[in-house]
């Protein structure tokens, strides 16, 4: 055959197999190239491609942006509304300097449609971030973007805006369907006026909406008070353009308006070739908005979901009970300003009911105030005001119109203040009701004192063990009637009541003088620690569970299991545990130098001049060896996933202790890793993949142990500490004086200059290698030991640490970046 027919055969092969796909390597297109069907160029990193796709279920075919992994993940298409019916179309530059497309006939179905003063010099790239952008080469101006033109995906580093002075918006429009890119009912955006919120409209009306911007959070989506939602920014041009924007990030992610209204974050998962949902908007029918009407709540928990605010009812009692809410409530008694809004000097009597946890309602009104006693009084003293709140980034919010689109969250959310007459506070029925219940409940609880001694005294006859196994079964656990063994009823595990010490009420009452404020050691989220003496002189150290802690008796129970069977030199002793007269106490050694957060950021603690470099150095050693003991030495391998400074205790001689076992999980022989619906945990200590997507694994507590060392070293807490010249977090300062071989300029001032230079900037290079952003970047434990012992010389350089800025610096401002200042552990109930 010779060689012109093999060329030939070759010709005939490309044109009548259009489905074979050709990168004309390059990310650049000029009047010289012209992108024909099913060619494609490529960004320069390969994230991107430019190129002809076909949805499912059609034939029709458009030109889009998609990730490169996969034609399905199409984020921009630019003859939405006008498919192409063949595979003849091409792309180029225009003799006008606009990028066109072709079709088989020669026509312009699509093109950038702007004006340039230089024509014949203008070029097309598709950028590493997704967007393309036409660029005037002889002024280097970018003179067309689709970033400012999107369909229906957000990006990082793109651009939602609303121009407050010319009312021009730069939107999101979902697909018809997932067959059809024309312009559906939906679109997403932002709305500036008053305090910036996200919307998604459907056919203009508001259909979702996010609350509030406060510098950090929309205060109206439950899932942002979660810190890894954060890296979203509402930034104010200060020239009438406020846009909504999300820095970059090292893996794909989108956020998609889908047909059916829903706003979706996702992440691109190359095991499954699909994407993983981490986040949607509305996830229920209260999120919809205005779904119980003008002066109605929604609680997605109760049946029905709606209910009128108090000290109102229904429009139509009718409708309401039918499960048609739209028609809201009313008011059932005037305000005593008469409700015309002329008396400036506030209502007779009126009052404001507290509402805990609450979704805002719309159409806020802002005054910057620091204090909430502002809020109130000047909602009192004008009579057109129905309600107030209070946030302390945002100030006052005010509410002068009907209450729409109120909603009750779980745990997180505002206090909202309702405005309402005095008889509808039922203050004077209260009392009354007082005068006549009181006498009876007291002598009730008189007769019940007498039942329940009487029952106290039966019960210790049939001996404490049967009494904390009853205890035990009335919270909901699982055990055989005639066994010592408590049973989790999703856990295989069991641990002896037998061969753990039980102390009784009385006996940590006396110890802890009655639990006296004098013996106070700290509080949490759990509740209280006290100090204690027992009879025998030992020192103990009682951790009483708060009643109304959300962490109850699994967390009790599971640290009773976990640290019972633990004993190592650097992780606290459990002594024994109380479970009696609706408490739940756990004993341990008393620990007298305290936590660790407390001798490193309490400036008026004298143990801070202790804290020299031998003793941090030691300290991160020996929290090292107590990691290793719980995720490789045990007889169970334990990952904690609460590691902090204020769970890291010191004995009397500094050797530091890991306490507080209650979120710890026990992995199997052949485990490596979990995954979890209940993501528990701490501000600025959570490795990124357990706060995004509930996988947990040794690297996650490695992770937070690269935060702790970096907190030793520099003697400021992470979620407090801020660089206010350079708009760095505590991990970005740290690898960015690192980088620059000024790793001593982030030390502590007091141990900086103490000799030890080299041995400072190499524990800095080794915490910045612990917070790396993906798991199988970050050390072993064994690996970390054996750098801190130099047995290991050479180590990798680290990469820039995931939450390196502070990214709410970028709006300007001067002030202290404001997290919240408890020490609770926090629990997002929410499946991630």
């Amino acid at each position: 055959m010779s060689t012109k027919l093999i060329i030939l055969q070759s010709i005939f092969f490309i044109i009548f197999n259009p489905s074979l796909s050709f990168c004309l390597e390059t990310d650049t297109i000029t009047s010289s190239i012209i992108l024909s069907d099913p060619d494609t160029i490529v960004s320069t990193l390969g994230f991107f491609k430019l190129g002809f796709f076909t949805p499912e279920n059609t034939t029709n075919r458009y030109l889009g942006v998609y990730y490169s992994v996969s034609e399905k993940s199409v984020i921009w298409v630019a003859n939405r509304d006008k498919p192409l019916i063949d595979t003849s179309s091409t792309v180029t530059i225009s003799k006008n300097g606009n990028l066109v497309l072709v079709n088989s006939r020669s026509q312009h179905v699509w093109s950038t449609n702007v004006t340039t003063n230089s024509p014949l010099n203008t070029t097309l790239q598709l950028q590493n971030t997704g967007n393309l952008i036409l660029t005037d080469n002889s002024t280097g101006t970018i003179i067309w973007d689709s970033f400012s033109h999107p369909t229906d995906v957000f990006k990082p580093k793109m651009k939602i805006s609303d121009n407050t002075i010319t009312g021009q918006r730069v939107i999101l429009s979902a697909w018809k369907n997932t067959s059809n890119p024309d312009t559906g009912s939906f679109t997403a955006g932002l709305e500036a006026l008053n305090i910036p919120q996200i919307f998604t409209w459907k056919d203009g009306k508001p259909y979702w909406r996010s609350g509030p911007w406060n510098r950090q959070i929309f205060i109206g989506v439950q899932d942002m008070y979660s810190p890894y939602l954060n890296g979203f920014s509402v930034v104010d041009d200060r020239a009438g353009t406020v846009y909504f924007t999300a820095r970059d990030v090292k893996c794909y992610m989108r956020i998609k308006l889908n047909s059916s209204g829903n706003l979706v974050q996702s992440f691109w998962n190359n095991a499954t070739m699909d994407w993983d949902v981490m986040w949607m908007a509305p996830q229920n029918e209260c999120d919809v908005y205005g779904t119980c009407g003008a002066y109605g709540s929604c609680n997605s928990r109760r049946s029905p979901i709606c209910s009128c605010l108090r000290g109102f009812e229904p429009t139509d009692v009718g409708e309401w009970k039918s499960g048609n809410w739209t028609r809201g409530c009313l008011r059932r008694m005037e305000l005593g300003c008469g409700g015309n809004g002329n008396n400036s000097t506030g209502g007779d009597g009126d009052g404001f009911l507290r509402m805990e946890f609450m979704k805002v309602p719309d159409f806020a009104e802002q005054f910057s105030s620091r204090e909430m006693d502002d809020c109130r009084t000047r909602c009192l003293t004008n009579c057109s005001c129905v309600a107030y709140a209070f946030d302390s980034n945002i100030g006052c919010l005010f509410w002068s119109r009907s209450l729409i689109d109120v909603q009750q969250f779980n745990g997180v959310g505002v206090d909202l203040y309702i405005r309402l007459a005095a008889s509808e506070l039922d203050n004077n029925k209260d009392k009354i009701l007082a005068i006549i219940i009181i006498p009876v409940v007291m002598g009730f609880a008189a007769m019940c004192m007498v039942i329940f001694m009487t029952w106290c005294w039966m019960v210790k006859r049939k001996g404490k063990k049967t009494k904390i196994v009853r205890k035990i079964f009335e919270t909901g656990l699982v055990f055989p009637s005639d066994s010592n063994k408590i049973v989790f009823k999703d856990e295989s595990d069991k641990v002896n009541i037998e061969e753990l010490p039980l102390f009784s009420f009385e006996t940590l009452e006396y110890a802890t003088d009655q639990f006296h404020e004098n013996n106070l050691l700290g509080k949490g989220g759990f509740g209280s620690v006290f100090k204690g003496n027992l009879l025998n002189g030992r020192k103990i150290a009682v951790k009483r569970l708060s009643v109304t802690s959300g962490q109850g008796m699994e967390e009790f129970m599971n640290e009773v299991i976990v640290i019972s069977k633990l004993q190592h030199r650097n992780l606290v002793r459990l002594l024994g545990c109380c479970v009696e007269k609706d408490e739940k106490m756990l004993v341990y050694e008393y620990m007298p130098n305290k936590s660790l957060d407390v001798c490193l950021f309490d400036a008026t603690n004298m143990s801070q001049k202790v804290l020299d470099w031998k003793k941090r150095f030691s300290t991160m050693e020996g929290i090292g060896r107590g990691l290793l003991y719980l995720h490789r030495d045990s007889r169970l391998r334990i990952i904690h996933r609460d590691l902090k400074p204020s769970n890291v205790l010191l004995d009397e001689d500094w050797n530091p202790k890991i306490s507080d076992f209650g979120m710890a999980r026990i992995f199997g022989g052949d485990q490596d890793h979990g995954n979890t619906a209940r993501v528990v945990g701490t501000y600025g200590y959570m490795a990124p993949e357990y706060a995004m997507e509930g996988r947990f694994s040794e690297k996650s507590d490695i992770y937070s142990f690269g935060v702790l060392m970096l907190e030793i070293i520099k003697g400021q807490k992470n979620t407090h500490y801020y660089n206010q010249e350079l708009s760095l977090s505590l991990l970005g300062c740290a690898w960015r004086l690192w980088s620059e071989d000024n790793g001593l300029g982030f030390a502590d001032e007091s141990i900086a200059s103490s000799g030890f230079e080299a041995d400072i900037v190499r524990c800095i290079q080794i915490g910045l290698l612990c917070a790396q952003e993906f798991p199988e970047d970050r050390p072993s434990i064994q690996t970390v030991l054996s750098m801190l012992s130099r047995e290991i010389v050479d180590m990798p350089a680290p990469e820039q640490p995931v939450f390196a800025e502070k990214w709410h610096g970028s709006l300007g401002s001067t002030s202290q970046n404001i997290y919240s200042i408890n020490e609770l552990t926090l629990t997002v109930l929410d499946g991630r």
